[in-house]
């Protein structure tokens, strides 16, 4: 069994690796100008091709396919992470209002510096959206101890979101005209506006978080055996538990921070990975929920930007219709599976 259990899972990763480089190459090679790969090729090594070719291949695709790789991935592991904190299957940063929280504290941001002719920098970003994810996540923490079943909290997380959603827009509402654009645009989810400066900034932010999430593999895995058995495995529950919290948060505040909000990824990645997997094992699945983000991100995107071309659908658009449908298996398959 073991043996059988090793090969399935050597040959899902395998899968979703070989489908990443697919829907990457893919995505640097379509969109209003059609590409070769070996014109794409020529173009990443410099080789070869024209300046405008290499200008579209590498200052603007290749930001785009990288952002949606590793923010995909942060936001597959945050949804896991959250699923493993508070038992529930549909937990997710958007369904909790996570990714409303930082949404609207860095449209706060955005709007006071871009008034002051300020350009709002990567660092900055990322800690308004990880304040905001700590606010919402604080609210969240604080209604769990008062409510009676994790229905009614997620319940509470949806509504905490309308409430950050509504004043989000009304920040952008009474926003001046020239920052309407900007702000409408990053508020409606986007890998479009990333550039290839911030990619470090993503990559180092995102490493890190999905490395200590791995690392918290073992104490998860006890965690998710119960309470109990967790403190008698000698997991510190409220170390254990505070870091769940600040390595959710702070993947997908660099989500939101630099792709505005992406919905229904880090609840859905999930559970198709658990499924594919076969296993619900944290060490095999932390890695897989990042690959099966990267893959979910860059297919979604490259419809978002080739289904109606040259129109561009919001991320969050595409992300619901594909991650909608799995969350709503989850909730009925936990309610069988709760009937006597």
């Amino acid at each position: 069994m073991t043996g059988n259990r090793a090969v399935r899972w050597t040959i899902c990763y395998t899968l979703l690796l070989l489908l990443a480089g697919v829907f990457a190459l893919l995505g640097l090679m379509s969109g209003t100008a059609d590409i070769t790969p070996g014109e794409v090729f020529s173009a990443l090594t410099g080789k070869g091709g024209s300046g405008a070719m290499q200008t579209i291949v590498k200052d603007i695709r290749l930001p785009r396919v990288l952002s949606a790789a590793l923010l995909g991935g942060a936001l597959a592991v945050s949804g896991f992470l959250l699923q493993s904190f508070f038992n529930n299957p549909i937990a997710g940063p958007y369904i909790l209002g996570i990714s409303s929280g930082a949404k609207l504290t860095v449209a706060i941001a955005m709007l006071i510096t871009m008034q002051h002719g300020i350009l709002l920098g990567s660092a900055a970003m990322v800690a308004a959206a990880f304040a905001g994810s700590l606010l919402s996540m604080g609210a969240i923490l604080l209604l769990s101890g008062k409510v009676r079943n994790m229905a009614q909290l997620i319940i509470a997380g949806v509504m905490i979101g309308y409430i950050c959603s509504s004043i989000t827009e009304l920040t952008v509402t009474f926003a001046d005209d020239a920052n309407i654009v900007n702000l409408h645009n990053w508020s409606m989810g986007s890998f479009s506006g990333i550039s290839m400066k911030n990619i470090p900034v993503i990559a180092v932010i995102v490493a890190a978080g999905t490395a200590a999430s791995f690392m918290l593999s073992k104490p998860m895995g006890a965690y998710q055996l119960g309470e109990s058995y967790a403190e008698n495995m000698g997991v510190d529950l409220r170390l254990f538990r505070l870091a769940l919290i600040l390595l959710s948060s702070i993947l997908s505040a660099c989500v939101t921070a630099f792709a505005g909000p992406v919905s229904f990824v880090g609840v859905a990645v999930p559970h198709l990975m658990k499924a594919l997997f076969g296993t619900a094992k944290p060490i095999v699945i932390v890695p897989a929920a990042f690959a099966g983000g990267a893959v979910f991100c860059l297919a979604c995107d490259l419809i978002a930007r080739t289904l109606f071309a040259p129109v561009e659908l919001s991320i969050s658009t595409v992300t619901a219709v594909f991650g909608a449908p799995v969350v709503i298996a989850a909730m009925l398959g936990r309610r069988k599976g709760a009937q006597p």
